[in-house]
């Protein structure tokens, strides 16, 4: 009995260092392969590229953009303003009536002078890989400036590459967040479960007709 209880002990540990080990490859692969792509503000400035994408993390109760949220949105309007892209993507989860962040995204550009008709609204980007998605797919980006926080940012770049778009990435990282030693674990698990999106090329949830971002940006009100 007890010689059967170590095999399993053994065999139990060996599945766990082969997860730790899967997941560490997985996160290096993620974050190398994109580091060179990440720029300060000063870089992405001028780019001109198709847009500046903007991925939403939540609101507070009052229907305010988040902490994190409103600094991702402070980030992306400023590089609008210098030129990084022609238009500003907000994608965000629409998918109850009661919880709208790309609307709150929208006002926060519109309240800092940005023109309606260069915000678009995508209200279907329920995940960073649905986002990058359908940046391609219904709003026809092909060359991207991506905005999120610095843990989040290589993990949307990878995505990006992958499905083929030209990305580069900005983070929105101007204060310490509360709980972001959880966020940054979470985000090692996601970052698994995204590359095997990649290879396998999921769709997203909700896909539609297109809207290309060359045109106006009014066009994505509901």
């Amino acid at each position: 009995m007890k010689k059967t209880m170590q095999v399993i002990f053994k065999i139990i540990a060996a599945i766990c260092a082969a997860g730790v080990l899967a997941v560490i490859i997985c996160n290096a692969i993620v974050c190398l392969s994109v580091k060179k792509n990440i720029l300060t503000r000063e870089e992405a400035a001028g780019l001109d590229y198709d847009c500046v994408l903007v991925l939403g993390c939540g609101l507070l109760p009052d229907g305010s953009p988040s902490a994190m949220l409103s600094d991702r949105l402070d980030e992306g309007i400023a590089l609008y303003g210098l030129g990084a892209g022609k238009k500003l993507l907000m994608s965000g989860d629409h998918g109850r009536v009661e919880y709208d962040e790309v609307s709150a995204m929208k006002k926060r550009a519109l309240d800092s002078g940005v023109p309606e008709e260069d915000v678009f609204k995508d209200h279907a980007g329920f995940s960073t890989y649905d986002s990058l998605y359908r940046a391609r797919d219904v709003f026809q980006v092909k060359k991207v400036v991506i905005v999120t926080q610095g843990y989040h940012l290589y993990r949307a770049l990878y995505i990006a590459k992958s499905l083929g778009l030209e990305a580069v990435g900005v983070g929105a990282d101007p204060r310490a967040y509360r709980g972001a030693w959880y966020y940054s674990l979470r985000e090692c698990a996601a970052r698994m479960k995204d590359m095997g999106m990649c290879i396998v090329k999921a769709d997203p949830v909700v896909l539609g007709e297109p809207i290309p971002i060359s045109g106006d940006g009014r066009l994505t009100e509901d």
